[in-house]
């Protein structure tokens, strides 16, 4: 089992950064990939990036290569997301999930955080 809390949503102009954070605690919490994923209403939740039980394996969306960092807190079990140069269509409610294994897929993602808004504005 894992529990995840995300938190650094906000409300941003374009070109500015934000900071998100996911907590993970639990059983198996150490033992997981942690994923980001971001959805807007009316569109399939989309695959931001996520980075392996270790820190040391990455992968990102496209949509948010060189722009996005994750990385990993091991000591507090905490994974961060750096977003920088936003635009507006970065703009979503952004999710952290855990999953057994590297995985890019939502479906293969067994546990979720209640989401951040994140905003763009113009």
């Amino acid at each position: 089992q894992v529990q995840l809390v995300e938190s650094g949503g906000g409300l941003v102009q374009t070109g500015g950064s934000l900071r998100l954070s996911c907590a993970a605690s639990g059983r198996d919490s150490s033992t997981t990939t942690i994923g980001w994923f971001r959805q807007t209403p009316g569109k399939e939740r989309e695959f931001v990036a996520a980075i392996d039980k270790t820190g040391g394996l990455t992968a990102y969306g496209d949509a948010v290569e060189g722009r996005f960092t994750i990385s990993k807190h091991n000591a507090k079990n905490t994974v961060h997301l750096q977003m920088t140069s936003l635009t507006p269509e970065d703009t979503a409610v952004y999710y952290c999930a855990a999953a057994f294994g590297p995985r890019r897929n939502h479906r293969e993602y067994e546990f979720w955080g209640q989401g951040t808004q994140v905003t763009v504005s113009s």
